[in-house]
């Protein structure tokens, strides 16, 4: 009774994000009830293993007491403190010093805000006054790179090039431009990294060229694109990127949102990549979830330039709840987790993931097997060598998800037929395995499916 009740009243007052409102209102919500370690329980007691860390984002795993329990204190002697008119208080103050000492080179200077839409939202706003500071305001237009997800703030929606993001919304702004993606199993220059890498170059120098070099601001990229399918670009690509923005004075944007906080195996991708950004964007793993919270990562130069630019002047960009001392605490127990084990825990079970997801590659529907650390992604086709996607008819989204789900697994299944996976970096062996050996399952009910059969069969 009560899980009817709790359907009704979704049903008639709660809008779910990224959905169609009609089709939600006719198939009703799946309600959670707990969850502990990579395993969430739902109002009816079935048991599932979360696959996707909710939304790429519980990464030090459900039911960790010393996150409560910081949370449970701080909320007890300080629950709000404002960070404008010069307050402050002690979490937020002591988080944005461990960020500045553990990100990669001058990152020094942190803005927290309430998640990563916010955080880019914010990037957007900090490199505009960074420009108009330096007294090159026509340093306006901004790169992103296709199938990259940078939020859906106003703003930050042009930058994200999936198209949900863009219909019925006004997006992207002529400001707002893109270059292809490295796409390794779909680019027309093939799979080899160096092609791939020499494309992407001379896609961005082409870019700039067609822009103007003293028009561009900056440059926005995903270490790994997550929401665009979790395409893994060829190892060095970063770099390349990065010294093309370098050579000629553009700002150059990693969105961590996603792959920030031992994702992909170190605290953060941009390390393995030997690149140090302008300025940085994470959320998810800050907080691993527990509560909202994002943050930028700033330079020396860009905090540097601003503050000089400002002068005695406030910079007039601020949230009611940044630098939440509730968020904060938690971003501090989340930070003692990775540094004590979590970052060492999730680089075992990565290989384990990817190995056990390799292992897949002979059945019928995959086509590509891709991934780092505790990030990966199938891709499923109808047919191997021409990698025909699954027919729109066999409604991959929907009906994946759901096959995983009768099946005791949450993952990510995105519409062309991708299967997305970011698990909690404490599972443990049995719990990749059980990741793994349901995946299969999913599968083979998939192959099964009418409308694959028949473009099979086409």
């Amino acid at each position: 009774m009560l899980s009817n009740s709790l359907i009704e009243l979704d049903r008639a007052h709660l809008i779910h994000p990224v959905s169609s409102f009609r089709s939600h209102e006719a198939t009703g919500v799946r309600v959670l009830k707990s969850g502990k370690g990579a395993t969430l329980t739902d109002v009816s007691g079935r048991q599932l293993l979360d696959g996707f860390a909710g939304l790429w984002c519980v990464n030090a795993g459900y039911g960790q007491d010393s996150i409560v329990e910081a949370a449970l204190r701080q909320l007890r002697e300080l629950p709000y403190a404002t960070g404008y008119f010069g307050l402050g208080s002690d979490p937020a103050i002591r988080l944005a010093a461990r960020l500045a000492e553990l990100a990669p080179g001058d990152l020094n200077h942190v803005y927290f805000t309430l998640g990563g839409s916010d955080a880019v939202d914010s990037t957007i706003r900090f490199i505009r006054y960074y420009y108009h500071a330096e007294g090159r305001p026509q340093k306006d237009q901004f790169i992103s790179v296709e199938s990259g997800y940078h939020g859906s703030s106003t703003a930050g929606a042009g930058l994200t090039a999936l198209p949900a993001f863009h219909a019925g919304f006004g997006v992207p702004y002529d400001w707002q431009h893109k270059i292809p993606s490295h796409y390794a199993y779909r680019n027309p220059v093939g799979s080899h990294p160096q092609a791939i890498i020499a494309a992407s170059v001379a896609a961005l120098r082409a870019k700039i060229a067609e822009l103007g070099a003293e028009r561009v601001a900056a440059f926005y990229v995903e270490p790994v694109q997550g929401s665009g399918g979790v395409l893994v670009p060829p190892p060095s690509w970063l770099k390349a990127m990065h010294a093309v923005c370098k050579e000629y004075d553009i700002l150059f944007v990693a969105d961590e949102v996603i792959t920030g906080f031992g994702r992909v195996g170190p605290l953060f991708a941009c390390e393995e990549d030997d690149v140090v950004p302008d300025l940085m964007t994470t959320a998810k793993g800050l907080t691993s979830g527990y509560v909202p919270m994002g943050a930028v990562l700033m330079s020396d130069r860009v905090y540097d330039t601003i503050a000089d630019g400002a002068g005695k002047a406030a910079v007039g960009h601020g949230y009611t709840y940044s630098a939440h001392p509730v968020s904060a605490a938690v971003g501090l127990a989340c930070l003692d987790l990775y540094e004590n084990g979590l970052l060492e825990n999730g680089r075992k079970a990565g290989h384990r993931l990817m190995q056990g997801l390799r292992a897949l590659s002979d059945h019928p529907l995959v086509g590509d097997v891709r991934g780092r650390g505790m990030l990966a992604a199938i891709e499923l086709v109808t047919d191997k060598e021409r990698k025909t996607p699954l027919p729109a008819e066999a409604d991959p989204a929907r009906r994946i998800f759901d096959r995983a789900w009768d099946n005791g697994l949450v993952i990510r299944a995105f519409a062309q037929g991708v299967l997305g996976y970011a698990p909690p970096l404490c599972c443990t062996e049995a719990d990749i395995d059980g990741i793994i050996e349901r995946t299969r399952t999913t599968l083979d009910q998939t192959l099964e499916d009418k409308d694959v059969r028949a473009a099979m069969k086409g």
